[in-house]
């Protein structure tokens, strides 16, 4: 069968585009069969996964950032409408973070990734979803969100630094918020600094904010906590990048919980972001649901 290639340009400030000759080198020495295309504006990415799927490319694959890979996995989902999905999604890691690459121990050498996409081997994922919207990675409300919307402003600082930098921002102006939180066995109504709900570990390059969090257990994993002075936020903020022990899930703050779905009341609004992308600038109201193993992606061996 026949790939279809989506590259986002825009990812890693341009630098996909750039690196387009690298990603088409190593797809041709991998002997894969494609067609290449480039989006051209934000949501392009999903209208041409749809399409692709449609069309019957298999595999389809995302050549971009967590965002480009957002997108793809809901054109490939949205196309499949209630039936099972049949398109296999498929990864390039071009971005900045690429989250999730990483946490799928998803090598991002592209000659690496494009044996791993000619080897046609597959694994069942779960998928999340807030609302009508799909996420293979991460979504946020609270503090986390509000670093994604920081983040998004800053055009002259690159990689990590500028989600680190942002955190640190963020931190400064110390939004909080009163929300319900309601889950499958547990109710909880109070001051939150953060929710963080995670189909992987790992956000923003370097903070494990659910670090629990497994895309094949069929759980969704979300962390929340209300810490509201600003030195104490610092002081735990290291915490969150250690993927293991001390990890700031251990602060008797902070809960971790594992469940099939989850609703949130916020007050005041809060934006929403999934895979970093600010899908809702100011909302009160979400749910949040797992869809265990939906989309078959391409992982090797």
């Amino acid at each position: 069968m026949t790939a279809k290639i989506i590259l986002n340009p825009y990812a890693a400030r341009w630098n996909a585009l750039k690196r387009r000759p690298e990603a088409e080198t190593a797809l041709q020495k991998a002997d894969i069969d494609y067609d290449f295309v480039v989006s051209d504006y934000p949501g392009h990415n999903e209208e041409l996964a749809a399409q692709a799927s449609r069309e019957g490319y298999n595999p389809v694959i995302a050549a971009g950032g967590d965002s480009t890979f957002n997108e793809v996995a809901n054109g490939i989902i949205q196309a499949a409408g209630d039936s099972p999905v049949e398109t296999h999604f498929g990864i390039l890691p071009l971005g900045t973070a690429n989250d999730l690459a990483d946490n799928l121990g998803f090598p991002k050498n592209l000659d690496e990734a494009a044996r791993i996409i000619a080897s046609g081997q597959t694994r069942l994922m779960d998928v999340s979803k807030v609302n009508e919207r799909y996420f293979v990675n991460n979504s946020a409300v609270g503090v986390e969100s509000a670093v994604s919307v920081q983040q998004t402003q800053m055009k002259h600082v690159k990689g990590i630094a500028r989600y680190l930098l942002a955190t640190l921002i963020t931190i400064m102006r110390n939004p909080q918020w009163r929300m319900e939180l309601t889950w499958d066995d547990g109710h909880y109504v109070g001051p939150v600094t953060l929710v963080s709900v995670g189909n992987n570990p790992r956000t923003g390059g370097i903070f494990y904010t659910v670090p629990h969090a497994n895309p094949y257990d069929g759980k969704l994993s979300f962390v929340y906590g209300s810490i509201s002075k600003r030195l104490d936020i610092l002081k735990v903020l290291p915490q969150t990048m250690k993927p293991g022990e001390g990890n700031y899930v251990e602060d008797p703050r902070i809960h971790e919980v594992h469940c099939t779905w989850l609703r949130i009341h916020t007050e005041p609004t809060t934006p929403v972001h999934t895979d970093g992308e600010i899908i809702n600038s100011a909302i009160n109201d979400l749910e949040y649901r797992v869809v265990p193993g939906r989309l078959p992606i391409l992982l090797g061996k």
